[in-house]
């Protein structure tokens, strides 16, 4: 199976520490995987995909995204990614639509396609009617929903996500995780990261549950909550497998 994302012995230590944020880190996802990145704060994950996405070199390892590696081509790797952050990257004072205008602008997106891709997402998410009024009108769910189509109006080939049904109504909820599974079965990687581990149980086709900068376990869903031949939870097999000792960076 063709690997999406391959991080090979990854170290990170932030100056000013006598600890690795991540020590000795190995991951593979492969092409069309939905990865859960599970760990307690402090563990690391914000780290693994600042360094995954560009926004830190590591200290040392190797990180491979759709067969390019980020010290050489991270720039080919940007058009290719899409981040949704899960605090809301939008402009308050425009629209829906204009701010999907302008990521869509900003990610290379051709100006005769724009239009048309962002009215279908919109209506797809259920927010046409509210397509023209302003972001600080919208509810936190309503805001979700926009936050996520501006990190792939552009239609990358690996979506990085952080969070991002925290805080929201069901029915906005239920929208992003049916649109997020539909990216997927067209062949899309999704990166998870999440707190809310019964939605990580459904939603992920993988794990990976990170401690100390270390991955403590990580296999398809469904083997991990059936391991050492019982059925656990992916809530019981996170608390078994991370510590409660917070390092100060997550």
């Amino acid at each position: 199976m063709k690997k999406s994302v391959e991080v090979v012995n990854l170290v990170h230590t932030y100056e000013g520490t006598d600890f690795n944020a991540l020590d000795g880190l190995s991951l593979t996802v492969n092409k069309g995987e939905i990865l859960g990145l599970l760990g307690p704060n402090g563990a690391g994950k914000t780290t693994l995909i600042s360094i995954l996405t560009g926004l830190i070199k590591p200290t040392s390892g190797k990180v491979l995204i759709e067969q390019y590696e980020t010290h050489k081509d991270i720039q080919k790797i940007k058009k290719i990614i899409g981040v949704v952050p899960q605090e809301y990257a939008l402009y308050p004072k425009l629209s829906a639509v204009e701010n999907l205008q302008f990521f869509g602008s900003m990610y290379g997106v051709k100006k005769d396609v724009l239009h048309e891709k962002i009215e279908k997402a919109i209506a797809r998410l259920g927010l046409s009617k509210f397509a023209n009024k302003r972001i600080e009108a919208f509810s936190g769910g309503m805001k979700r929903r926009i936050n996520l189509l501006a990190g792939v109006l552009h239609e990358p080939k690996v979506i990085f996500l952080d969070e991002p049904t925290v805080g929201v109504d069901v029915h906005s909820k239920t929208l992003i995780i049916d649109f997020l599974k539909e990216l997927n079965e067209q062949g899309t990687t999704i990166i998870y990261s999440s707190h809310i581990l019964h939605e990580a149980q459904e939603f992920c086709t993988k794990v990976a549950i990170i401690d100390n900068g270390k991955i403590q376990v990580e296999g398809p869903t469904t083997e991990v909550i059936m391991s050492r031949g019982e059925m656990k939870t992916l809530e019981e097999i996170f608390l078994e497998s991370t510590s409660k000792n917070v390092n100060g960076y997550v």
